[in-house]
């Protein structure tokens, strides 16, 4: 049986004000194409299919065009659970209208005999896909609980909430593929790539809510996963991968190579699983220099841009527009120059300011809900233009 395993398409998440809808429609294009060149049997996405509980038209007409097109009349079904970005009531609401055409939304976390795990027939076999959706820590953690016992708590109710998935995995291993497709970071794994600081929730990434290794083991062929979006395989001795997102979505994935996985797999034996690289879509660039350095560059055309130009002083607003019409792609365009005093952003450096007002709402009034840091995300993205 072969799998594609996609995962954070993020639909239609600008980069600072710049729209990027025909990124991921000729993305989405790709992902289609692939899955059937490669003649897969069955599509799992894992999590993170919008960018906001609440999506636009927009980003709603894009993923639903795409998953019925992956599930194909349904005879290629598609699976897909909700991420902490997504609305599980919206997904819950979306799965019957959907369900006939082959495409299978997950958004309430459920036990297996309870719809949590699917039965598909595919025209290579069986295929058994155990869904876990994104768990908040409000549903599993008392905040107000000692920090290290909290931490504690969460790896070990994610646990519990996996077991009955293994249980349903292993009476079906025989003869059938199973999978098991999930929202969550596992302990170990690698968040970042080295180019920056990333947009990602710091508290949901955070070391401290990680679920064990051993709450994701051999019961199952493969496990797709998702929440990181940078493309590895599953710390430890699982046969699993988080396949990332589907384009670089903010400076922090500079450089990322993004892809799709395609699992070959059969029952009662360990998945084989491969990259397929995405090509679609602009890059990522940080450039920083002076001037004269960055004007010359032919590599910046087609990307988008952060650029930061040294200086020896403040620029003038005829400078900045002259920097601007060579490089209109940068996303943020700053000077930088020698000051008397530490900057409030050095005293800060490499903390979001969403990051630090998500930290301030959670010590003074508790858990900010995901609209409330929508508005927050947006107003910056309108300070930063």
């Amino acid at each position: 049986m072969r799998i594609l395993h996609t995962s954070d398409w993020h639909l239609t998440k600008p980069i600072g004000r710049r729209d990027r809808t025909d990124e991921f429609e000729a993305v989405l294009d790709e992902v289609v194409t692939i899955a059937a060149s490669e003649m897969v049997d069955v599509v799992v996405h894992s999590g993170d299919l919008f960018d906001r509980a609440i999506p636009s038209p927009e980003a709603l007409r894009l993923a639903l065009d795409a998953l019925v097109r992956l599930a194909d009349g349904g005879r290629r079904p598609t699976v897909v659970v909700a991420g902490n970005h997504d609305s599980p009531r919206l997904f819950e609401a979306l799965a019957p209208v959907l369900r006939p055409l082959g495409v299978h939304l997950v958004g309430d976390l459920r036990a297996p005999s309870d719809g949590g795990a699917l039965v598909l027939e595919t025209a290579s076999g069986t295929c058994v896909v155990c869904c876990v959706p994104f768990v908040t820590q409000g549903r599993v953690v008392d905040f107000m609980d000692d920090p290290g016992r909290a931490y504690g708590t969460y790896a070990d109710r994610m646990q519990a909430i996996i077991r009955p998935h293994h249980a349903f995995a292993e009476e079906h291993r025989s003869d059938a593929v199973t999978l098991l497709v999930a929202h969550f970071m596992v302990g170990g794994v690698k968040v970042r790539g080295g180019y920056g600081p990333t947009g990602m929730k710091e508290l949901t990434i955070g070391e401290a809510f990680a679920v064990t290794e051993a709450a994701v083991n051999h019961d199952f062929s493969y496990a797709a996963l998702g929440h990181i979006h940078l493309p590895q395989p599953i710390p430890g001795p699982v046969t699993g991968q988080y396949a990332g997102s589907l384009l670089q979505l903010d400076f922090g994935e500079s450089g990322e190579e993004k892809r799709v996985v395609v699992v070959e797999a059969e029952p009662n034996r360990p998945a084989v699983a491969r990259s397929v690289p995405l090509v679609a879509g602009r890059r990522l660039l940080q450039l920083r220099g002076s001037w004269e350095e960055l004007e010359v560059r032919t590599d910046v055309d087609d990307a988008w841009l952060d650029v930061t130009v040294i200086t020896d002083g403040p620029p003038s607003p005829q400078t900045v527009d002259g920097w601007r019409n060579r490089l209109p792609r940068a996303v943020r365009l700053q000077a930088e120059y020698p000051t008397e005093e530490p900057t409030e952003a050095a005293v800060i450096s490499g903390r979001r300011i969403d990051d630090l007002y998500g930290e301030y709402h959670r010590t003074v009034w508790g858990e900010p809900d995901a609209e409330h840091m929508d508005l927050v995300r947006d107003v910056l993205t309108e300070a930063e233009a």
